[in-house]
């Protein structure tokens, strides 16, 4: 348990390595539900192909949306894009990249779905059976005494071996192999392109960008970490604002308390012994944020107009965001991020 408590901590502090535990543990999903899906095809003409549709697209685009909804930066994401521009302007590059991130994982799960279901080759059988050469795998003399309807009706059922009764005209498990082998070489094939297309995304395309893909990067990440820190300082300056109410509320019930004891209704032992020591330690992590009106102001203004990304700036910001007299025009792949770090 030990271990494992210790490979949870890991993954909860590395966001990083968290979701590609996330998108592995979605992908084992993925395959084991398509493992215990009971695949029943309608076998009749015009139903097959619907239902093998889909079976192969609507599981994926699930586990896309899924994929998504478990990723945390989604909603760093639409914040965003959707921010007001105030002092820091938003840079799409950032954008793209996040986006690109957080497709890149979702579609693991989605890819092994469609990987393993033409690989088993039960939907490509269902969908395309009625598209069987007779003439080439069957008896063909004896197909054009059935009329297209009658034949599309035949064919349909080869799916389903408890009625199919067409092995006159075309043996049942020589129709089952054929379709599984074309489905077993579209799978094969599946999986060869999409690793590719990982292999290109994630390795040679930064390669040629590395500059603007180090920045997008970098920004990423300090958009995630200032998240969580401002969460964080939150949560602080709320714990000592609300420990500060309830002293204060305490106080005062204690001079009500001393009050009626003063007239003779109360005891002295109920009353109790005011500590303005704790309340002067909370007040400085209030940080002279000390009324909801101030701190609704303050997320209001963190909202519309974040901080500059400008350290030690001693002269005021121009429009395109650099300190001094004379503006200095950003270089293209910086966009409007710009830092002394």
């Amino acid at each position: 348990m030990d271990k494992f408590r210790m490979i949870f901590q890991f993954l909860q502090s590395n966001q990083e390595s968290f979701m590609n535990g996330i998108c592995g543990i979605m992908a084992l999903a993925s395959a084991q539900m398509y493992s215990a899906f009971d695949f029943n095809c309608p076998c009749l003409p015009g139903y097959n192909a619907a239902y093998s549709a889909g079976i192969l697209l609507a599981p994926p685009l699930v586990l896309f949306l899924l994929g998504l909804v478990l990723n945390n930066n989604v909603s760093m994401l639409a914040e965003e894009w959707k921010r007001p521009p105030g002092s820091r302007a938003k840079d799409p590059a950032v954008l793209r990249y996040m986006f690109c991130s957080m497709a890149q994982r979702a579609l693991i799960a989605p890819v092994v779905w469609v990987a393993v279901t033409l690989l088993d080759g039960k939907c490509f059988l269902c969908a395309f059976c009625t598209a069987v050469p007779v003439a080439a795998l069957g008896n063909g003399s004896l197909a054009p005494g059935l009329t297209p309807p009658e034949l599309a009706r035949l064919l349909a059922r080869v799916p389903c071996p408890e009625i199919y009764d067409g092995d006159w005209l075309l043996a049942r498990e020589v129709a089952v192999r054929y379709l599984r082998c074309i489905s077993q070489a579209l799978g094969w094939s599946f999986v060869l392109l999409t690793t590719l297309l990982a292999f290109v995304v994630r390795s040679v395309r930064p390669c040629f960008t590395q500059a603007a893909f180090l920045k997008s990067k970098y920004w990423s990440h300090y958009i995630d970490i200032e998240r969580k820190l401002f969460d964080e300082t939150c949560t602080e300056h709320a714990k000592a604002f609300a420990k500060v109410c309830i002293q204060q509320f305490f106080e005062a019930m204690n001079q009500d308390l001393e009050l009626g004891h003063t007239h003779g209704v109360l005891s002295p032992a109920t009353a109790a012994p005011a500590s303005p020591e704790g309340v002067t330690e909370e007040r400085e992590k209030l940080r002279g944020i000390t009324d909801q009106g101030t701190v609704n102001k303050l997320l209001t203004n963190w909202h519309k107009c974040k901080p500059p990304l400008r350290l030690g700036q001693d002269a005021p910001l121009m429009g395109n965001g650099w300190a001094g007299e004379g503006p200095r025009p950003p270089r293209r792949e910086v966009a409007t991020y710009f830092s002394k770090v």
